[in-house]
């Protein structure tokens, strides 16, 4: 087993993250702690993020593949999966593979950083 990679943790409370911009100052951020994972809580997400329609969710992701930067968005978001076929098949992809994790609480996000 390797060491558990090193996490910025954002606060819940702050403004909404909704742009590519704030994608990147949250990049920087982790950069800044040497951080190679961004757990953001769901409550931080803009509803935008969850209506792929609107690109925002996709924006923000690619900024974080671009950077090589795993992120981690924690939170209950069942209302938002129930309400969207294609909202749950893009979590559903997500959590197969090593950059993007939708993960409901603290007790998967250590059974997640256990197999890194």
């Amino acid at each position: 087993m390797t060491d558990r990679p090193s996490i910025l943790r954002v606060p819940v409370e702050g403004a909404p993250i909704r742009t590519e911009r704030d994608a990147v100052d949250l990049i920087g951020d982790a950069f800044g702690h040497g951080a190679e994972w961004v757990v953001l809580p769901a409550a931080r997400l803009h509803p935008d993020f969850f209506a792929l329609r609107t690109r925002v969710a996709g924006d923000i992701v690619q900024r974080f593949v671009n950077y090589r930067v795993g992120l981690v968005v924690l939170g209950d978001i069942t209302a938002q999966v129930a309400a969207s076929d294609a909202l749950r098949d893009f979590v559903r992809e997500s959590n197969r593979g090593r950059q993007l994790w939708f993960l409901a609480d603290e007790a998967e996000l250590t059974a997640r950083f256990a197999t890194v």
